[in-house]
């Protein structure tokens, strides 16, 4: 095991990475200012590893509610079933909840800690890639809108995150190459050397080698850890984590959430703004080729929907929490390695790229 700090000062927490995580008691222990706690995992996770986690918690008053698995769950109603099981159970303000899952259980888990009695404790149990690297850490936590995506949500920080490498033995392939979007997505931002070793061992990470995945888990949360200690509340370089991500997340809704995974949409979100970017004079066209080799060498898309027009793909990059004064702010690359977020870009040239 390996543990590294978000440094939030009185709000920092462990980030625990490593196998056979999920049953140690002494990881959730420390976290715990009460006895009950409520476990949130969904359909899927629970018969795999709600019984290890409720082991590790053996003492407590330990209840569950278990949600139907699926982006197109993330929903206000789906999350409102957390709140029914904490009040019905009669849970107190010094509760933690658990989330025990992928990205939407973390996130659905983390709101419902955020506005529960006006806020309880949480402690992330990520069992995806591409929660693991991404969204356990940093306490973003929301649902979807019919019009956009996490568009209603808080910043809530976990008390801590607990990545247990051995569940992702259990993850389909199209779900870890969904996590590596977000692992890949580090590197165009913010180190080109890491960048370098994915190129190198992309290989490897997609046939699970665990050394390799163990370096890409740490360095992403490492990166992830830094950029949140700088900027918790995204007012700065915080949204350069969103790289690709305006433009993925308008994928997913228009195409239906569910239809495309997070991290294929965000895939083919990077290299869109790859292409802009050179389109800027900040890219070259090689470097554009080679966004879009290692992208596709994850298995992820490299372009739009065919099916979703880029009229609509516009109309909801539109409904994007970076706009500011009405102005669509986009993050670029100004070369491998280092991004802008920035409203200074041609939108004829925006148009084009999205036809």
């Amino acid at each position: 095991m390996r543990t590294l700090t978000v440094e939030l000062g009185a709000r920092s927490y462990p980030i625990h990475i490593g196998s056979g995580l999920l049953n140690n008691p002494d990881l959730y222990r420390p976290h715990l200012s009460g006895s009950q706690i409520m476990i949130v995992t969904n359909e899927t996770v629970a018969p795999l590893y709600l019984e290890p986690v409720r082991q590790a918690l053996d003492g407590f008053q330990i209840r569950e509610v278990i949600l139907p698995d699926g982006e197109v769950y993330k929903t206000l109603e789906v999350w409102n079933r957390i709140f029914d099981a904490l009040l019905a159970e009669r849970f107190a303000r010094d509760c933690t909840l658990i989330a025990l899952g992928g990205g939407v259980i973390g996130d659905m888990t983390g709101f419902a800690a955020a506005c529960y009695q006006r806020g309880v404790d949480f402690i992330q149990v990520p069992t995806t890639l591409l929660a693991q690297v991404d969204s356990s850490v940093g306490g973003k936590t929301g649902i979807n809108h019919p019009a956009g995506k996490n568009m209603i949500g808080a910043f809530h920080q976990p008390r801590a995150v607990i990545a247990d490498t051995d569940t992702l033995g259990t993850l389909p392939q199209r779900e870890l190459s969904a996590g590596l979007a977000e692992v890949l997505k580090y590197g165009f931002i913010r180190d080109a050397e890491f960048l370098d070793w994915l190129e190198c061992h992309i290989t490897g990470l997609m046939s699970r080698d665990p050394d390799a995945l163990a370096h890409a888990i740490w360095r992403s949360c490492e990166l992830k850890a830094q950029i949140v200690a700088e900027d918790e509340f995204e007012s700065g370089c915080r949204a350069l984590l969103n790289l690709g991500h305006t433009f993925g997340h308008a994928i997913e809704t228009g195409v239906g959430y569910g239809e495309w995974l997070h991290g294929e949409a965000v895939g083919a979100g990077i290299c869109l703004a790859a292409a802009l970017s050179a389109r800027l004079g900040w890219l070259t066209e090689a470097e554009v080729e080679r966004t879009r080799r290692l992208i596709a060498s994850a298995s992820l898309p490299t372009e739009r929907p065919a099916d979703l027009a880029p009229e609509r793909m516009l109309e909801l990059m539109a409904v994007d929490k970076k706009v500011l004064a009405g102005q669509l702010r986009l993050v670029l690359l100004t070369q491998l390695g280092e991004a802008i977020v920035t409203s200074d870009f041609d939108r004829d040239a925006l148009a084009d790229i999205l036809a």
